[in-house]
């Protein structure tokens, strides 16, 4: 396979593979009174709060989307802002006990997904995956683009 055909490939690939994980997300994350987009931020500072441009590194996407996502969760009730002691504007995210009630409500789906895919890939296969997932990720920024030339 030549180079041009295999970055097509893949690029097809994550653009379907996203797709497809945004509407099983969405199917996830409903019953609980999430939208995808509300879950993934939710996910983002279940552990530790981060600031909106924290975020939205995490994520691949931009600042403002994720600024219209958090605002929305605390306007709901499920995230709130914190200071953040390493920048007097940039304040955390943090999720309140509801926003963490909402996303301990997908986990039995989520688990179930996961032990379906497991078991369609096997645990070799799909961390495997994972692994080259998480490499491609890694190099993609360090490519130069056409434009930059």
């Amino acid at each position: 396979m030549r180079e041009t055909e295999a970055l097509s490939r893949t690029a097809l690939g994550v653009f379907r593979l996203n797709g497809q994980f945004l509407a099983v997300s969405e199917q996830l994350a409903r019953p609980a009174g999430l939208t995808a987009a509300w879950w993934q931020v939710l996910g983002a500072v279940l552990y530790e709060p981060l600031p909106v441009a924290g975020i939205a590194r995490q994520m691949g996407i931009t600042r403002q989307s994720v600024q219209r996502v958090a605002d929305r969760l605390v306007a709901e009730g499920l995230a709130e802002y914190a200071p953040n002691p390493a920048h007097r504007t940039a304040k955390l995210v943090t999720p309140t006990a509801q926003g963490r009630a909402a996303v301990d409500r997908i986990t039995p789906g989520h688990a179930k997904l996961a032990a379906q895919l497991a078991e369609r890939l096997g645990e070799d296969e799909l961390a495997e995956t994972v692994r080259v997932l998480e490499r491609l990720s890694e190099v993609m920024p360090s490519l130069e683009t056409v434009s930059e030339r």
